[in-house]
């Protein structure tokens, strides 16, 4: 069946030669791949150009939310699929994605399953699955301008549930998944900061504590196991981190007033 709309799939990447090259492979059947990267300095470029990839580059850092924006305005289709390059379309999310292409335009966005591995492991259970983001959507839409958790700007808009999972490498190795959490808490500080957000430490240690035990328990990450264990504690420790990186920039504040 001929395909009614064409498919951008736009890419933000740094340093991600490790796992761009099974990325693109992914994504290799849409109709053109954008690429945006922030002064990689290992063999990203590279990979990317020998597989046909329209590069760009930026040499400043807006945050996640500009950036995908400004990677999007160089997509040229009327569909953008939004994908990092720790992620991979699997064969039945391609199958259901191809099926949206067949249909006229409208203005509806599609939210996608991830499916998390942490450690080696598929996780099922402490709210790492399913993780629907909307990744699928027409060009007229736009990501917000935040940091850090950056979403899709819509309101009111259909949201259709797509069949298939992203399946998301959170973490090559453990140290470089550590580096990457507090990089995000210290974005996600300085964007609650930029709010007037502020916190006193006995509510700090509740939200820690009350993390690890949602997370354990609530949302029963204990039955995947040891890895289960093992992201409560990681996602407590997030957690504190993310607060006393907002507390630290008040307390900054105010002794330099």
């Amino acid at each position: 069946m001929k395909k009614l709309q064409k498919l951008s799939a736009v890419i933000i990447t740094h340093n991600a030669e490790e796992v761009l090259a099974e990325c693109l492979e992914s994504v290799s059947w849409a109709d053109e791949i954008i690429l945006l990267d922030f002064k990689s300095s290992d063999k990203t470029l590279d990979i990317a150009v020998r597989y046909g990839v329209m590069v760009y580059q930026s040499n400043t850092w807006p945050g996640y939310g500009k950036q995908r924006q400004i990677a999007q305005s160089y997509a040229n289709y009327e569909m953008i699929l939004m994908i990092d390059s720790d992620e991979r379309v699997t064969t039945e999310l391609q199958q259901s994605i191809n099926l949206i292409l067949q249909q006229p335009p409208a203005k509806i966005v599609y939210s996608i399953s991830r499916c998390n591995v942490f450690l080696g492991q598929a996780m099922r259970h402490g709210g790492w699955y399913p993780d629907r983001v909307i990744r699928l959507y027409p060009s007229c839409y736009a990501y917000n301008n935040h940091l850090v958790h950056e979403s899709l700007d819509v309101s009111a808009i259909p949201i259709r549930s797509l069949h298939g999972d992203l399946l998301h490498l959170t973490s090559r190795d453990f140290c470089t998944f550590q580096l990457k959490q507090c990089s995000y808490a210290k974005a996600w500080a300085k964007q609650r900061y930029q709010k007037g957000k502020h916190y006193s430490i006995t509510k700090i240690i509740y939200r820690s504590f009350w993390s690890f035990i949602r997370t354990l328990l609530v949302r029963g990450s204990f039955l995947d196991g040891t890895r289960g264990w093992l992201l409560a504690i990681v996602v407590c420790q997030y957690t504190f981190n993310k607060y006393v990186a907002l507390w630290d920039l008040n307390c900054t504040s105010r002794n330099r007033n």
